[in-house]
């Protein structure tokens, strides 16, 4: 299944931005929380972007973990290895597409994991495999990504206004739980699934207003339908803009609640 789909770096930093600022809970505790990483380990983190998470782990391990972080877009990968030039913590970022095979032997990794990716993926029970075909016998595999549930603000401003129009399906939340669960369970001995939700309260429009364009901005393929061109994806936010602020005085606060996804399974 071809994904027709294209983010830009500067849309990917606003969103994470706009969840660091006004969300009320913090992700990468409840991840290191739930994976109780353990010095020594081999750790794969694949679509790995500018490496946050990469990082994350190499902060919580005080450095004493082999850690790879692979993705397939390049100024993302140029993001990630300026940083890792500027902290010196001497993680490897390679090209790594997880719709071709893994450059790595079987049993290699303690862990893999991908972070708000994988439900890209073309082939799911092939790129579970490569997942799987590389760790350990005992290792385990985490990913995260929005359960059906997630941000759901965002889309009833959003259907209300465009009168009503169709929300088209998300690669997220229409696949990440219906299509690689069921994947997950067939093929690792033990799979655990763990919740996490985030609200993320605004008191004013602009920064409520600001993700929904990072959302839907041109390059964003999967939501063409809604807008052809510069003046109508204006058109559209100007209405969006307008349903959020009447929301906004109505009932004083916006609150999108991202509702998150973690899978955790061992082979």
């Amino acid at each position: 299944m071809k994904i027709n789909y294209q983010e830009t770096t500067s849309d990917l930093a606003t969103r994470i931005n706009i969840h660091n600022q006004f969300g009320g809970r913090d992700i990468d505790a409840w991840m290191l929380d739930l994976l109780k990483l353990q010095p020594g380990m081999d750790i794969l983190d694949v679509g790995c972007g500018a490496g946050k998470q990469c990082f994350s782990y190499h902060t919580y391990l005080k450095g004493r973990a082999t850690i790879t972080g692979g993705d397939v877009n390049q100024e993302l990968l140029a993001q990630a290895r300026a940083e890792d030039a500027k902290r010196g913590t001497g993680i490897p970022f390679i090209d790594l597409d997880f719709n071709k095979a893994f450059p790595f032997e079987d049993n290699r990794f303690d862990l893999t994991s991908c972070c708000f990716a994988i439900y890209y993926a073309e082939d799911v029970p092939f790129t579970m495999g490569q997942m799987h075909r590389v760790l350990k016998p005992g290792g385990r595999m985490f990913l995260t990504g929005p359960m059906p549930a997630n941000k759901q603000l965002f889309y009833d401003v959003i259907r209300e206004a465009t009168n009503n129009k169709p929300i088209p399906p998300m690669p997220g939340s229409s696949r990440y739980e219906s299509q690689f669960l069921p994947v997950i369970r067939a093929m690792f001995s033990k799979v655990e699934v763990h919740l996490f939700e985030n609200p993320l309260t605004f008191t004013e429009v602009e920064p409520f207003v600001a993700y929904t364009r990072a959302s839907l901005n041109e390059d964003r393929k999967i939501w063409s339908s809604f807008f052809s061109g510069k003046d109508d994806f204006e058109r559209v936010m100007t209405e969006i803009q307008r349903v959020a602020a009447a929301r906004l005085e109505r009932d004083g606060k916006l609150v999108m609640t991202k509702v998150v996804g973690g899978f955790l399974a061992t082979k």
